[in-house]
């Protein structure tokens, strides 16, 4: 028994009794021990409540998601379907807005060759890496009157000429291949030559006109344009000169020519599948 009261279970009672007798007190001062009672409930009930009401609201808002799911579902639907329009709306108005754009660069262009038909196309795709010509495929062929060898331009100038006609698309040759061969006049001197391409001027992005006379006065900064026949139409520009040295091939001069056009970096194309003297000798 002696234990007992030296024991921690006797301390803990002793504690129990003095927080009960400070209640007791307090209630003869607030009213009575009912209202010490329902003080204690509160107490004890508060925290109870609180969390009560805090699963009841979770359980509601998870409830409510999974019956409304249905209808977000449906909401997502007809905003995805929006979205597809509205995209499917700017792509049509973007190529309405580029053929547009199209079509004004070939009305000015027919003002140099009213006689002749022109048609537009897209690059859809290039030659393999290992081509240095830059080489490339058109989206139009023998369905819209494309012809072997019709000449290919865009509005800054020559970029070659169709090599290979499928029904609904075309191969182009540029001024960089070795293979190209077109008549070129100098608009300064009023000389003539050859445009064709090498290898290395190929990798700078560059071509050449061969067969100047020795007296030639072609020099840096001159203008080269076609100067008319059976393949291509007179006045297209080719390019600048931008050097002239002596040919290896005899006792004539070659000019180095940067073309107007980018070969390599070409979008869209100008195809003229008609024009005066096309064909002929």
């Amino acid at each position: 028994m002696k234990d007992f009261f030296k024991g921690v279970r006797f301390k803990i009672l002793i504690a129990i009794l003095t927080v009960m007798i400070g209640f007791m007190i307090m209630a003869v001062y607030t009213g009575g021990t009912a209202s010490l009672v329902s003080q204690i409930v509160s107490i004890v009930v508060e925290p109870v409540q609180r969390l009560s009401s805090d699963l009841s609201g979770r359980f509601s808002d998870f409830f409510d998601k999974f019956l409304n799911a249905g209808e977000i579902q449906r909401q997502n639907e007809v905003m995805r379907e929006q979205i597809i329009e509205y995209q499917r709306q700017l792509v049509d108005y973007e190529r309405i807005k580029h053929e547009y754009e199209q079509l004004q660069k070939i009305g000015d262009i027919r003002e140099q060759w009213p006689d002749s038909d022109i048609s537009t196309a897209a690059v859809i795709s290039r030659g393999p890496p290992s081509d240095p010509f830059g080489g490339f495929t058109i989206d139009k062929g023998t369905l819209d009157d494309i012809a072997l060898y019709d000449p290919v331009f865009t509005e800054a100038g020559l970029v070659g000429y169709i090599t290979e006609v499928g029904l609904t698309t075309s191969k182009v040759v540029t001024l960089l291949d070795v293979n190209i061969n077109v008549g070129a006049a100098n608009i300064t001197t009023r000389e003539v030559g050859n445009v064709t391409g090498t290898v290395d001027l190929a990798a700078e992005g560059l071509c050449r006109m061969e067969y100047l006379l020795r007296e030639s006065e072609t020099a840096p900064g001159h203008i080269i344009v076609t100067s008319g026949g059976s393949l291509y139409p007179k006045g297209i520009v080719i390019g600048e000169v931008v050097e002239v040295t002596a040919s290896s091939r005899g006792n004539s001069l070659e000019a180095t020519i940067r073309p107007t056009v980018e070969v390599k970096n070409i979008k869209d194309v100008f195809v003229i599948t008609r024009f005066e003297g096309q064909g002929i000798e």
